[in-house]
This record gives C-alpha cells, sequence and structure tokens, in this order.
C-alpha cells in the first residue's frame, strides 16, 4: 500500500506515523482501491483486505488497530481493553500510552492528525474537519493528553496530514459567519464572490494559542481535492468515495 511518512516523527525509533493514499489496495471502482472504511459502500470483503495488506506492510496486529466511528464532533477516547478493531469507539479523537496498538483517523478531505509526546511516551489521532476544528477538537485532544498522561505541549510533536485546503474548500455564508464568530477569519478567503475555508488554517491558529512551537509541528501540505488522482477527496469525487487513514503506533 503506498503511504506517506511523517519527516516529523520519522527519527524516533519506536513509532510507526504515516498517510495512506488512495493506491495499492483491492477495492473496485468508485473506491479506486484502498478504501479504509466500512460505512461508505465499498464490499467489506474488500475493505477488510485493505486492513490486513496495511497491517502485514507495517507489521501490526490487525486486529489490535483501533479506529473511530467518526461523528464530526469533539469527543476524545482514551483507549482502553473493550476498544478493538470490531469495536470503535464513537468519537474523533483517540489517545494512548499503550504499546502495539494502532490508532487509526480515517479521512477524504479532513484533516487527519497525528500526535507523539515522546517524554511521556504517549500517541493521538484526531478527525478535524470544519465542524471538529471549529469545536476545538484539536487543543482538546492536547488537553486529554496533560491529564490523562501528563503530557506537555513543549513535548508535542504534531502532524497535519493531507486535506482539503482553501483553493478548493467553498462554503456558504451562515459557515463563514461562523468561522469569523469564533475568532478565525484569517481562515476565510473571498474571491469572485464565492468564499472558501482553510480548516488548516483554524488548527494552527489553536496550536499557536496553546504554546506549541512552529518546530514541533508538520503539515503535509497537499490538497486532496487538487491532488484525487492522489487521495480520496469528498468533494472532488462527488461524495461516493472511499476513505484514506492516518496511522499512529508505539512499538
Amino acid at each position: 500500500m503506498k503511504t506517506i511518512h511523517s519527516r516529523l516523527l520519522a527519527d524516533f525509533s519506536n513509532l510507526t506515523a504515516l498517510f495512506t493514499t488512495r493506491h495499492g489496495g483491492v477495492s473496485k471502482a468508485p473506491y479506486i482501491n484502498a478504501n479504509l472504511a466500512f460505512h461508505v459502500g465499498d464490499d467489506p470483503s474488500d475493505v477488510l483486505r485493505n486492513h490486513d495488506l496495511l497491517a502485514q506492510s507495517l507489521g501490526y496486529d490487525r486486529r489490535l488497530l483501533v479506529h473511530m466511528r467518526q461523528i464530526h464532533s469533539d469527543h476524545i477516547t482514551i483507549i482502553d481493553d473493550s476498544h478493538t478493531f470490531d469495536t470503535p469507539p464513537q468519537c474523533d479523537a483517540l489517545i494512548t500510552d499503550r504499546k502495539h496498538t494502532p490508532l487509526m483517523v480515517m479521512s477524504a478531505d479532513c484533516t487527519p492528525i497525528l500526535l507523539y509526546d515522546p517524554v511521556r511516551n504517549a500517541i493521538g489521532a484526531v478527525h478535524a474537519g470544519r465542524a471538529g476544528a471549529l469545536n476545538a477538537i484539536l487543543p482538546k485532544t492536547v488537553q486529554k493528553m496533560g491529564n490523562a498522561f501528563g503530557s506537555q505541549s513543549y513535548d508535542l510533536r504534531i502532524v497535519l496530514g493531507p486535506s482539503i485546503h482553501g483553493c478548493c474548500y467553498e462554503i456558504n455564508e451562515s459557515i463563514a459567519n461562523e468561522t469569523e464568530a469564533k475568532g478565525y477569519p484569517n481562515a476565510l478567503r473571498q474571491e469572485e464572490g464565492k468564499m472558501f475555508l482553510d480548516v488548516n488554517t483554524i488548527l494552527l491558529q489553536q496550536l499557536d494559542e496553546i504554546g506549541i512551537a512552529w518546530d514541533q509541528i508538520e503539515m503535509i501540505d497537499h490538497c486532496t481535492s487538487c491532488r484525487c488522482d492522489e487521495y480520496f477527496s469528498y468533494r472532488a469525487d462527488h461524495r461516493r468515495t472511499g476513505r484514506m487513514a492516518g496511522v499512529i503506533l508505539l512499538k
């Protein structure tokens, strides 16, 4: 399966952190071909095969991977024994300090985010679309890692994966007004009577406000809509498409 690895996290030998693309799986059209989501209408046997291919390539037990039933919320789950591949929690962020427990966030335009605390040896995976970003899912996850594991913001390493950018994410007036009201006017761009939103601008502002330095952050600067040949894009693929994923694992 074709993947993109984080440069920021590459030097940590006890960690695996990467993002998948739409290539290297077995799903058929319109999910060509490395779809990892069961809820989008793809053949479940093909989805399971894609998960097995990814697990084999990265050397983890697929049954131990925890993904999410993502709902565009600010709900955060701390992994416990009840969470397995077959029992995903309903939330939009996962955190753990358990080894050999891969965390997965799925996306097809929303921003998949991976977090690592090398001091407390804790990890997180966050799904941040427009709703999640405006509800501060990312800074709330940082706070939750602090409460659960003692993580300090200055120790964290945070990677924002491929997502739709402000060049392509057209929004309506109501969303624009909400974005401005919540203090993120810099995330908006108007062009030829249309309004566009850059969710990553919101996320980066939030990280700055909680004291995360720029050298603690990596943003994989690929727009999923512009690059729908490489990534699944809910908008560019007209809603019927697969999901790629961010995966993080403590070895």
